[in-house]
């Protein structure tokens, strides 16, 4: 029954991406929708309102225009977390967020990391849940989605747009409208919303208990469809007000994948041609499929310290699981969570077996596994364009890409943004492990700092939760490896969608190497892998790898 509900979820997932991608054409596109009556008046008057005038952009004004908006609002953010304790008029000494800890925040939500080295219940009141995380939670993913678009227009020939009104538009016409009737569904499953902060309940013991509540479901829709990740409580969607029941359970799952699929459907109608977003959904299809039976095989086969002992065992890996859950689900969540880099949990990584937690890294380290808002989508693309390249140069032609060169330009871009993702990953890595801060010693000790900057880098933001990462070093660190990780990325895809859009096109000749064929997508996915292995393997085996083979 579990793999047939996969097979559904599968489905249901190709349906949304196709109907889903053809409206976020016409919102990237600006071609007519049955939206255009009603939001067209909206839009505008936001234009007028804030003064944006009707011009493209170049990649260069597009870019200066997104990371100026970001460090803007980077900025507003981080003094209204230190100054909450204000805004609402409380004495509460737990509302006094240090410097740190709000540098972090800031940028965590900005970058749409959502990186919590705080607690949510604790930490933050009800108003700092609307004003600062959910804001930041339309902002930062209408960013990415603004900035994926670009990418899909330049590197198809066609003008960038204008960053501003394709931020207001995304927000307006996707982001807005689904996440209110996501909402809906989610007080109807019993998600709180409401403006109080706590309710004083009897317990069954006779005595009371204070809980903690507040506008949950408005956070929940959209921290799962900007694939966002940050919970409104410190244990995320495994706690029962943002993740009550089965149904909960599987619409959060959808919401994650509600977008991505939807970038290579967009792709392919912006090339004129459809089975160009075929092969490359196929392509991370597949690499997302395979490590779902993995996943759920070694934490099926529960924790080898408990075996080795003795205690019988029945239900598989369940520490840091939710029993309403149980072994599939919370597996496949972690797998969803981490391939389109949302970040959300249902079930904590940390307790993950050492093969567990491997996937989830794997997933981050990989970036192209769908991920959130056009990310994993942007680096297909770039890997794409590096099989063409090696392809190109095993039958000595000049490597083409949509009927454009690849030449030493695109190749020195293409270099830096797949350098840059593992440079943040492995060198902070040792810098942390060489100056004493993981919390453990030992394998899992060094799992635990590796995971801390994968989910930093990939802009994801779950976490190995036995870290204490609420320090100055870690504070700092993964806030600077969250910026570099999410702009330099950017500016540098942009750089070569502007670079691909000038150039001309070029005949297509009877020895061309299609890029829309099965054979691609089999030379694309062994392209992935080998970099991907030759890359990230040698501290995997140190971490993850030698925790399973020591433990077992």
């Amino acid at each position: 029954m579990k793999w047939l509900s996969l097979v559904i979820l599968i489905g249901l997932f190709v349906l949304i991406s196709i109907y889903v991608g053809k409206y976020m054409y016409s919102i990237l596109f600006k071609t007519k929708s049955f939206m255009d009556p009603v939001m067209d008046k909206v839009d505008n008057a936001i234009y007028k309102l804030a003064g944006i005038e009707e011009q493209e952009m170049n990649w260069k004004e597009y870019i200066k225009a997104l990371i100026t908006t970001n460090i803007v609002m980077i900025v507003v953010i981080f003094i209204l977390l230190m100054v909450q304790q204000f805004i609402v008029g409380a004495t509460n000494l737990s509302l006094n967020m240090n410097w740190h800890t709000a540098f972090n925040t800031a940028i965590s939500f900005m970058t749409n990391t959502n990186l919590q080295d705080y607690t949510g219940e604790l930490n933050l009141t009800n108003i700092s849940q609307m004003i600062v995380i959910i804001f930041m939670m339309f902002t930062s993913a209408a960013t990415g989605f603004a900035a994926s678009g670009a990418f899909i227009k330049g590197i198809t020939g066609h003008e960038l747009g204008n960053f501003y009104k394709d931020l207001i538009r995304i927000i307006t016409r996707l982001l807005l409208p689904v996440s209110i009737i996501v909402s809906i569904i989610m007080i109807w499953q019993g998600v709180p919303q409401t403006l109080q902060a706590h309710k004083v309940v009897q317990t069954l013991e006779g005595g009371t208990q204070t809980l903690a509540y507040g506008p949950v479901a408005a956070l929940e829709s959209i921290k799962h469809l900007g694939t966002n990740g940050g919970g409104f409580f410190g244990a995320n969607s495994a706690h029962p007000f943002e993740n009550p029941t089965p149904i909960t359970n599987i619409l959060e799952i959808l919401l994650m994948m509600f977008t991505p699929g939807a970038y290579f459907y967009v792709f392919g109608k912006a090339t004129k041609n459809k089975k160009q977003g075929v092969a490359l959904f196929s392509a991370a299809l597949i690499l997302f499929l395979a490590v779902i039976p993995i996943m759920y095989h070694f934490e099926s086969l529960g924790n080898p310290v408990m075996n080795n002992i003795g205690i019988t065992n029945t239900l598989g890996n369940m520490e840091g699981k939710e029993v309403r859950f149980g072994m599939f689900d919370s597996s496949l969540f972690s797998v969803v969570t981490t391939a389109f880099t949302t970040g959300s949990v249902n079930n904590m990584h940390d307790s993950l077996t050492p093969i567990g937690g491997a996937i989830t890294m794997w997933n981050m380290m990989l970036n192209v596994v769908f991920g959130g808002k056009g990310v994993g989508f942007m680096n297909l693309i770039i890997y794409a364009m590096l099989a063409v390249f090696i392809c190109g140069l095993m039958v000595g032609r000049t490597p083409e890409f949509l009927r454009r060169k690849i030449e030493g330009k695109e190749m020195k871009l293409m270099a830096a943004v797949i350098l840059i993702h593992p440079i943040l990953i492995l060198l902070p890595t040792a810098l942390a492990t060489a100056t004493g801060q993981a919390s453990l010693s030992g394998y899992h000790g060094l799992s635990q700092v590796l995971y801390q900057f994968t989910t930093s880098a990939a802009n994801n933001g779950s976490g190995f939760e036995g870290l204490k990462d609420t320090t100055v070093f870690w504070n700092v660190s993964t806030g600077i490896v969250m910026f570099l990780g999410r702009y330099v990325s950017m500016i540098l895809l942009l750089a070569l969608a502007g670079s691909m859009k000038e150039k001309r096109l070029v005949a297509e000749g009877a020895v061309s190497f299609r890029t829309d064929t099965s054979l691609f997508v089999g030379v694309l996915i062994a392209v992935i892998l080998v970099i991907g292995a030759l890359t990230f393997l040698p501290v995997l085996v140190l971490g993850p790898g030698a925790e399973f083979l020591t433990i077992g």
